[in-house]
């Protein structure tokens, strides 16, 4: 951590504030138990998709024994549209069998319980802990490894690392919201192929524009 990195995390933090005042999830969901289905229904899918095949799935499944006692080709068909529906099915049916048998029926609320179960990493536990139980915490995805490099507030690749990275940069209470905006920055602005740089408010202050600039 240095003081280039702390500088330019509050910066950042202070531009993203401005323009994204409000930090959510796209995904939908009521409960601990919907949000952990719909975190591992998002891998390799849109939030949208999700969206759509989740509403359905809610009103069908609403205990981890319906998950649980369902045959599983049944639950494959519910959720095909996400993509790998025959792992996340494994997963989602594994991770409900420990929370019924070792959670008494409760999503757990550490990050060490969760990322126990199947198809939970330290991504979908910091959306569950940061969401449902308010423990600070920074996702990182794909969005966020690409502004963070971008911005120049990191240069590791691994997520866990930049995960530990970001959080040396800023207090633990700014952690939750903080990763909410370089997500929804990185979706709907800084974009992997064609970044909307002329619309973005970081751009006076990007290490990879400037870079770009150049070329």
């Amino acid at each position: 951590m240095g003081k280039h990195e702390v500088a330019q995390a509050k910066l950042v933090c202070r531009e993203l504030k401005k323009s994204i005042p409000e930090t959510r999830v796209e995904l939908d969901y009521e409960n601990a138990l919907e949000l952990m289905v719909a975190t591992v229904l998002s891998a390799q899918c849109t939030d949208v998709k999700v969206n759509e095949v989740s509403k359905a799935l809610f009103e069908k499944y609403r205990r981890p024994e319906d998950y649980a006692g369902v045959e599983a080709e049944e639950l494959e068909e519910d959720i095909r549209p996400t993509g790998f529906y025959r792992q996340k099915t494994k997963n989602i049916q594994a991770a409900m069998q420990m929370i019924i048998t070792d959670h008494n029926g409760q999503v757990p609320d550490s990050m060490d319980a969760l990322t126990r179960l199947p198809g939970i990493g330290r991504k979908s536990a910091n959306v569950i802990l940061g969401n449902i139980h308010g423990v600070p915490g920074i996702v990182v995805d794909t969005h966020v490894g690409r502004v963070s490099h971008r911005l120049g507030l990191t240069k590791e690749k691994d997520p866990v690392k930049i995960e530990m990275a970001l959080g040396t940069l800023l207090p633990e209470d700014q952690w939750t919201a903080f990763g909410q905006r370089l997500v929804l920055h990185g979706r709907y602005v800084c974009k992997a192929r064609k970044p909307l740089c002329d619309e973005c408010a970081l751009m006076p202050h990007c290490p990879h524009f400037a870079e770009q600039a150049k070329g």
